[in-house]
């Protein structure tokens, strides 16, 4: 009997209809491997994961390989995005024992839980080296049913190496300027000069380090920081991993140039670039990185949000190319006939020429992703617009790739702070609005009566899965950002609450180390607790983040001192692996640099001239600033105590590091102490 029917989660319903007999991940299924003396097959993917649709349909879909499963094995199914903690523990044995992970994982498990073999995609039949997925399970159950002490014996010794790593965390010590200095060299090194971003291929979007290379150029003035930043920058928005006409990133480029992306659109990726765009703007004012940022955002509002007015997971990569077969990117690529169907021979050779369409295809099967060469040509801006408007309109009637309309708390926490302010820096009140509609549907739907956060919800439905530590950091880095963009000092308070229980349930009160998950979580092999930065910021550097911000607004010496015991693992990780700590890089230069506090007050929020020493305060590139708007006295918001007016009218007050400068209602003043390295 297959369980699925009822789950949430839009990956595991999937495979509802599947003739395997799925468990979701449950005591239940545990117990039954027990009961039936069976090993558990693992199966972990996401709903967007194109070779997880694959070998869906190659084995999962096959009734034979159904069949024995169902009789040799219990099999349960795992949203890696609704349990991040299973899919940490279980990567982190697949990586151990393999050198490499991925999507969909297949572990296999002893009834305690124990991993014992792993693998990932495993084709139908024997191929590229790969023996086929009927054969390991043949393997397996053979080693199981006759081999059975050695089984035991391999996922003891798993078990137990698991439990021996230990982050090497210096509690006791903050980064300080030696050690950003050495991540910055460090990332020099690795830096892709004639291409933009770090390494080879895969290429992905360094969102986390580029925050760290934008904070470290406003501190300390460095222009290599900020060429690596807006260089990088400028070739993802150039490149075909950026959607040149609807406007969103794509996961990852396949290739160093950013020419091919793996199509798959992410909530999380998208927030970030957004957030990142935003902020190269306000450091320079590049026109090319206001229009990338403005896109991103309306593309989450445009296709992401929900009717429930939180934002989906991810769009998928692969779609219907029309003939009822699912192929990955062709909802996107183009050919230079299609150009000139339809927009007739001219102004489809144009757009060839514009977008680097060619006869031969930079994609497969002749097929090209739309980008922006560098080229010396001059085009005429309406035509251009022209040519996308009508690119677009023909690009929507085509089958679009489906979406996975799961809210995740955390990615919804990096998409309120991105749309907060880009709505500030932009004058769009619509973004502001679209992040206060997130901000509001976690409250009612995720936040329970003691604020403990449910990770996921589905059409307002909330999911059965525990925040884990990104969630409650995510989200209040979101309420921060709402708080310092509307002035409505509720959203500080939720950050509170929020992160006293990061206090409370995630941190080590000895060593002040952070783990991935509660202290009243359930029970895995492992509790998980990983400090890099993968996808998104790890929940260590994030939480350490919002600490950080949150001590800044109250004062509160608990939390600042969380932020920089946490902070103590970027010492050791910073200067080594600069580029899988970005975000904690960039959360040390927010605390080396105070953070500063802005308290703007005024006898009235539409007054003209608050208005304008608020949006100076938050177009300041100090990093980690808080800022806070309100009235003269207001219980908003602590910053704005005893902060009168000057001259019966409004001012800005700037603090840090117990220091506050006189009050000033002068905006260029306010900018220019606030923009001092």
């Amino acid at each position: 009997m297959n369980r699925l029917a009822d789950e949430t989660s839009p990956y595991l319903l999937q495979h509802a209809d599947n003739p395997v007999d799925w468990w979701p991940w449950s005591a239940e299924a545990f117990d039954e491997a027990r009961k039936t003396n069976r090993p558990v097959l693992l199966s972990v993917g996401y709903s967007s994961c194109h070779w997880c649709h694959v070998m869906a349909h190659e084995s999962f879909e096959d009734q034979a390989t159904a069949d024995y499963l169902n009789e040799h094995f219990v099999s349960v199914k795992v949203d890696r995005e609704e349990r991040p903690d299973v899919d940490a523990v279980y990567m982190e044995a697949v990586q151990a024992a393999t050198g490499q992970g991925g999507w969909p994982m297949t572990v296999f498990l002893t009834p305690d839980a124990e991993p014992f073999y792993f693998g990932t995609y495993f084709p139908p039949a024997p191929r590229h080296g790969m023996p086929s997925f009927r054969q390991v399970l043949e393997g397996v159950r053979q080693a199981w049913d006759t081999r059975r002490d050695e089984v035991a014996e391999v996922a003891g010794k798993i078990v137990r190496d698991l439990a021996q790593r230990e982050i090497s965390h210096q509690g006791d010590r903050t980064p300080g300027e030696e050690e950003l200095a050495q991540a910055l060299l460090g990332l020099t090194r690795e830096y892709d000069p004639q291409r933009g971003g770090f390494g080879g291929a895969p290429k992905f979007p360094p969102s986390m380090v580029l925050e760290f290379l934008l904070r470290r150029h406003a501190r300390t003035g460095s222009e290599g920081a900020l060429q690596m930043a807006r260089d990088t920058c400028e070739r993802m928005a150039r490149g075909g991993i950026y959607d040149q006409l609807g406007g969103g990133f794509a996961r990852y480029s396949v290739d160093r140039d950013w020419v091919v992306p793996h199509f798959e659109k992410m909530l999380y990726d998208n927030a970030l670039l957004c957030r990142v765009y935003a902020h190269l703007w306000r450091a320079t004012g590049s026109a090319l990185a206001r229009r990338v940022a403005l896109e991103s955002a309306d593309f989450l509002v445009r296709e992401l949000r929900t009717e429930q007015g939180g934002f989906a997971s991810a769009l998928d990569a692969d779609s219907d190319d029309g003939s009822g077969r699912h192929v990955e990117g062709v909802y996107y690529a183009w050919t230079p006939e299609r150009l000139r169907a339809t927009l007739g021979d001219a102004d489809g050779d144009l757009a060839a020429q514009y977008f680097g369409v060619t006869d031969e295809g930079t994609f497969e099967h002749g097929l090209s992703v739309l980008q922006l060469p560098q080229s010396s040509s001059v085009f005429d801006a309406e035509k251009i617009a022209s040519i996308r408007e009508r690119l677009l309109a023909e690009r929507a009637a085509r089958p679009a790739p489906g979406r996975d309309d799961k809210v995740v708390a955390a990615w919804n926490g990096l998409a309120i702070a991105a749309l907060a302010e880009t709505g500030a820096y932009f004058e769009r009140p619509d973004l502001i609005e679209a992040a206060l509609g997130a901000a509001d549907l976690l409250v009612r739907v995720h936040l329970d009566e003691q604020a403990r956060l449910a990770r996921t919800s589905k059409d307002g439905r909330v999911g059965p899965n525990a925040g884990v530590l990104e969630d409650y950091a995510d989200v209040a880095e979101g309420f921060l950002a709402l708080a310092s963009v509307t002035g409505e000092g509720v959203w500080l308070d939720f950050a509170g609450l929020l992160l006293d229980h990061v206090l409370v349930r995630f941190t080590d009160p000895d060593t002040g180390a952070l783990y991935d998950t509660a202290a009243d979580a359930e029970r895995l092999i492992r509790r998980p607790q990983d400090p890099t930065d993968n996808a998104t910021p790890s929940g260590w550097t994030a939480a350490a983040g919002a600490l950080l911000g949150y001590a800044a607004h109250t004062g509160s010496e608990a939390h600042r001192t969380a932020a920089e015991r946490a902070l103590g693992v970027v010492t050791t990780l910073g200067p080594r692996v600069p580029r899988f700590i970005g975000w904690g890089l960039a959360v040390a230069e927010a605390l080396l640099d105070g953070p500063r506090e802005v308290a703007v007050v005024g006898p009235a929020p539409d007054d003209n001239r608050t208005t304008a020493l608020h949006r100076t305060a938050l177009l300041s590139t100090a990093p980690g600033a808080v800022v806070a708007v309100g009235a003269p006295d207001s219980d908003e918001f602590p910053l704005l105590a005893d902060r009168p007016l000057v001259a019966g009218g409004p001012a800005a007050y700037v603090c840090r590091n117990f220091t506050c400068d006189a009050p000033t209602a002068d905006p260029e003043r306010l900018r220019t102490a606030l923009n001092d390295h």
